[in-house]
């Protein structure tokens, strides 16, 4: 995209906002269906932002799939209950008023003798037209889905479903190769040995490799459900703090460790524990089977869940491509400021006014401190005694991309520290074992920062002054223009920039700047 030499001085290297443009309005409410081998949903998204909320988002497991190998036909109790699904979904999006709705269908309805009578009793009953995509174009679009929340995904995507499994390769913030094979563990229920299905599993990872223009991926991105309730039983295993599966990442040697473990538990209990569905659980077993066979194959160092997968990718296909290339990031928290901050556009100022105390942090954590500042002040309506914890856990749990679990924390404590000077029993001390020391200062560092700064936020920005740290010496001065300049720095800043300067290890310094 281009930016004009003004935008670019005003915004810096992120550009002028979009959400509220021309690009984003056409992807207000945008409807998804997807009818998969084992579930059929519907998801609506509010998709103005770079990173999507999700305005509405319901989820039916059907098991379209299940005995689809031996009789070569969709399951006549799925069909039932995806039909009826289906009917509901078509109505709701009605009412929702969705600018755009695309009903797409994977493998098994493509796979199955029946599918096209399907199709044709689906468009008669609800007025949906499915959209039948083959594995390679179910592996583009969920390798997008995974661009959509990680614009510089470098490696390997797999995508499990009830009946298939999809690999494409991602790199330069684009889909490479991409192939498609029958792996998914409604497949593979109807092989009843283990040896049979591990010589199945071999076979089809040695064709689908044969495609792919590396023979292994330093990262390895998971999405599917069946992924995801392996990575709950590994956060389960480990009892890992944060609940939140996207960016959750894995070694190898934790997945050996949670496969025994899976296979040594009881899967109902496993299933409560965790919070996963017994029709989920029960394809479990195979599914790790699967991911065992493809983490030797591949051998990743490190294996990473998404959230975002074919449905996100739809949405991505409708992104122009000035849209695709922001930080969803940033753009979401743009979006955040504009909708609930007190004074929209002030996370700029304040940013600029913060900016000299991390001179020598590197752009991805000038980033995260933008981030921070942007949403300084959209939690404002909360109780002022609760403020800085729902702040934490707003943060800590949003649906944002391109944050790692250890930045969300980050985040999270920034945002407590705007509204709290101590940490000491607040939610933070469970996911302290996240962020390590240094960025734990550093977070609080900002967070304090963005409390004294907010106290010239109901001003104009000019009477700020500018904060200039001398770490050699120690001292953090505070440049303050005279006049009405001098008259905001009441007591309460003077605390809070005493509380700062604590903060650095420095002493606080205050000069008058009087005009000539």
């Amino acid at each position: 995209m281009t930016t004009s030499g003004d935008e670019q001085e005003e915004f810096g290297r992120f550009g002028a906002p979009l959400f509220d443009g021309p690009e984003a309005r056409g992807l207000r409410r945008v409807g998804v269906i997807d009818v998969g081998s084992n579930s059929v949903r519907l998801v609506v998204f509010d998709g103005a932002a770079r990173s999507p909320a999700y305005f509405y988002n319901e989820k039916i497991l059907c098991g379209l799939g299940a005995g689809l190998a031996e009789t070569g036909m969709l399951n006549a109790k799925g069909r039932d209950r995806a039909m009826a699904a289906l009917k509901r979904f078509a109505i709701l999006a009605r009412g929702m008023e969705v600018n755009s709705l695309t009903a797409v269908a994977t493998a098994a309805v493509r796979e199955a003798t029946d599918g096209p009578a399907f199709e044709a009793e689906v468009r008669e009953a609800t007025g949906l037209r499915l959209w039948v995509i083959d594995g390679t174009e179910e592996a583009r679009l969920s390798g997008q889905g995974v661009l959509l929340g990680w614009p510089e995904a470098e490696g390997l995507m797999c995508d499990i479903g009830g009946s298939s499994m999809e690999l494409s390769e991602l790199s330069g913030g684009a889909v490479g190769a991409t192939v498609s094979g029958k792996l998914g563990p409604l497949k593979l229920q109807g092989l009843e040995s283990k040896a049979a299905r591990r010589d199945e599993i071999a076979a089809g990872l040695t064709g689908m490799k044969a495609v792919l223009s590396r023979e292994h991926y330093d990262r390895l991105y998971l999405v599917g459900g069946s992924w995801r309730a392996i990575a709950r039983v590994d956060m389960e295993r480990r009892d890992y703090p944060l609940h939140v599966l996207h960016e959750y990442t894995m070694t190898q040697k934790d997945l050996r460790a949670t496969f025994d473990y899976i296979a040594a538990a009881d899967p109902v209990e496993l299933g409560r524990a965790t919070g996963t569905s017994q029709a989920r659980m029960s394809l479990v077993p195979l599914a790790s089977e699967v991911l065992s066979r493809v983490v030797k194959t591949f051998r990743p160092k490190e294996i990473a869940v998404s959230s975002y997968g074919i449905r996100e990718g739809l949405l991505y296909e409708q992104m122009p491509e000035i849209l695709r290339a922001r930080d969803p990031l940033i753009e979401s928290c743009r979006a955040s400021e504009a909708a609930s901050a007190r004074l929209p556009g002030f996370g700029r100022v304040l940013y600029r006014f913060i900016a000299p105390l991390f001179s020598r942090a590197n752009d991805q954590r000038l980033r995260l401190i933008r981030a921070c500042c942007l949403l300084h002040d959209v939690s404002w309506r909360a109780h002022p005694d609760y403020r800085a914890e729902i702040c934490f856990d707003n943060a800590t749990r949003a649906n944002l991309g391109g944050l790692t679990h250890s930045e969300r924390v980050y985040l999270g404590l920034a945002l407590l520290h705007r509204y709290r000077n101590k940490r000491e029993g607040t939610p933070f001390e469970a996911l302290a074992p996240l962020l390590d020391e240094d960025d734990t200062r550093q977070a609080e560092v900002v967070g304090k920062a963005m409390r004294f700064g907010a106290m010239f936020s109901a001003q104009d920005p000019s009477l700020m002054g500018q904060l200039k740290l001398y770490p050699k010496k120690r001292e953090l001065e505070l440049q303050l223009p005279g006049g009405d300049g001098e008259a905001l720095y009441g007591e309460v800043a003077e605390a809070r920039f005493r509380s700062l300067a604590a903060s650095l290890a420095a002493d606080p310094k205050v000069r008058v700047i009087k005009s000539s």
